[in-house]
Formats: structure tokens, C-alpha cells, sequence
């Protein structure tokens, strides 16, 4: 099994990107999303669970995200994981992921744990404009996730920005591949496509 990860700050295409790299590969590939793998904050009241900083890189539970890809990679399949964005609370489903191909791994801090970074064999930051960032995530929590302007606006300025400035910024020296202009790039899409094809050629030969 191939992980390609994909980092990189809020609404810089990294959903986009994986989607338009799934869509291109004529084998089974999954995204799963960082987001999904949210510590669970349910024990705490609404109150508390509204100020979390969701864009802190210790926000996410690497653990229980190394161990699906690791059953993923023994041929298990894991349960899919989800996330309540509206009450900021997980939400996990029974529904069965079955072992792929490819894992395309997308998320604001992919390349924050070693350990799940070494996983990859292919790691692509995005590298978008921050203005253009924030565009886009005004419009995707607005319309999308249930938010206020107000709110999206107050966290972008409190922690999106300075996690974005300190960290996720960074992450671009960790990267193996650098792509401009969002995540409809069709070059960035066919290079990074025909890597994994390439990569898949001599797994199963090695087999």
C-alpha cells in the first residue's frame, strides 16, 4: 500500500487536490482526511469545546491514526472516522474501510509526527497564497461546516493565522513536491498520478 500525504494551511486545496488525484488513478485509493482524527472533546461542555484551538498540531490523535493506516497496510480493513464540526464533537461511524491500493492522506499537520510522515512515500505541500487561504475558508465553513462569519473570522485571526505563520508554513521543507495554484493544477495532478503509478509498477513486481 501506497500513503501519499498532502499538507498544508486551511483551504489551500488539499481536498481539491486529492479528490482530482483519485479521479485520475485507475486503482483503489482512499483519502481520509486529518480532520476526522480529532481527539474526542465530548467529555467537555459546548462552552469549552467552542474555544479549543482546533489548529494546534497536538489537537490530533496521532496514535489512532498510525494504527489504521498500519491495519490498512496488514490488509485489515478500519471503521471511518468523522468528525461533528457544528458541535465539535467526533463522529465515528460503523462503516468499514476495506484495504486500498492507495491512501491519500490530507491535513493541516500531516507532516507533524515523524512516525506517520515516514509512512510516506510521497509528501506534497501546498503552497497558496494565504489570502486566498482564507477565501476559501470563509466560504467552506460558512456554507459547508454551519458557521458564522463572525466566528470563522475570530478563529482565523486568534489561531488559523498564527499556527499557520509558526508551523504549517514550514512543513514546505519536509515537503518531496511543491504545488502552485491550488489543487486543480493538472501538471501537479498527471507528475504526482504517474509517480504513484510508477510506484504501484514496482510494488507489485516486488511481490
Amino acid at each position: 500500500m501506497i500513503i501519499i500525504g498532502i499538507c498544508g494551511a486551511s483551504g489551500s486545496g488539499k481536498s481539491t487536490l486529492a479528490k482530482e488525484i483519485k479521479n485520475s488513478l485507475d486503482c483503489e485509493t482512499v483519502i481520509i482526511g486529518q480532520d476526522c482524527y480529532y481527539k474526542d472533546q465530548s467529555y467537555k461542555p459546548f462552552e469549552e469545546r467552542v474555544t479549543t484551538d482546533y489548529d494546534d498540531p497536538e489537537i490530533f490523535d496521532y496514535d489512532e491514526l498510525i494504527n489504521d493506516m498500519n491495519l490498512l497496510a496488514d490488509g485489515k480493513p478500519i471503521t471511518k472516522k468523522g468528525y461533528d464540526y457544528a458541535n465539535h464533537v467526533r463522529a465515528d461511524s460503523d462503516e468499514l474501510i476495506q484495504p486500498p491500493d492507495v491512501v491519500i492522506l490530507e491535513g493541516i499537520h500531516v507532516f507533524y509526527n515523524k512516525e506517520l510522515m515516514d509512512r510516506m512515500s510521497l509528501k506534497v505541500y501546498m503552497h497558496v497564497d494565504p489570502d486566498m487561504c482564507l477565501l476559501r475558508r470563509m466560504l467552506r465553513d460558512t456554507q459547508e461546516r454551519g458557521r458564522e462569519i463572525e466566528g470563522v473570522a475570530r478563529q482565523y485571526c486568534k489561531t488559523v493565522k498564527p499556527w499557520y505563520d509558526e508551523v504549517i508554513s514550514k512543513y514546505i521543507r519536509r515537503a518531496d513536491f511543491a504545488v502552485m495554484h491550488g489543487g486543480r493544477n493538472q501538471r501537479a495532478i498527471d507528475a504526482i498520478s504517474a509517480y504513484i503509478t510508477v510506484e504501484l509498477w514496482a510494488e507489485r513486481r516486488g511481490k
